[in-house]
């Protein structure tokens, strides 16, 4: 279901496909994120997704012109967990609520897996 925000001239409808994208886009903005991740149904293995195709590691649930965002990433090794999931929820939360209006009421981080860069 998209977001929907009514105004004096009708209503405003924002697709779960671009409020995620932007999710992605500003998630991979942070410091120590390697990638968004998306979780392979067939054997529950999560890989890690391509530009193109960032918007498959975020859910949206969105409850009126309130959203919820869910966030599967995949970290750098060395990187303290918490700081990165923190500045990831800021900024992902600044973002959208900037570029579409709507509230942001939660950013959920799943960590789903750490890559080692060489």
């Amino acid at each position: 279901m998209p977001a929907r925000e009514k105004n004096e001239f009708g209503y405003i409808d924002i697709d779960e496909n671009v409020i995620a994208t932007i999710a992605g886009l500003s998630a991979m903005e942070s410091y120590g994120i390697v990638g968004m991740a998306s979780k392979n149904a067939t054997d529950g293995f999560f890989e890690l997704l391509k530009k193109d195709n960032l918007s498959k590691g975020v859910k949206i649930h969105s409850e009126g012109n309130e959203i919820i965002i869910d966030l599967h990433v995949i970290l750098q090794y060395g990187i303290k967990i918490s700081v990165v999931a923190e500045n990831i929820i800021e900024k992902v939360k600044f973002n959208v609520e900037n570029l579409t209006g709507l509230k942001v009421r939660k950013v959920n981080v799943y960590v789903q897996g750490i890559r080692v860069e060489k």
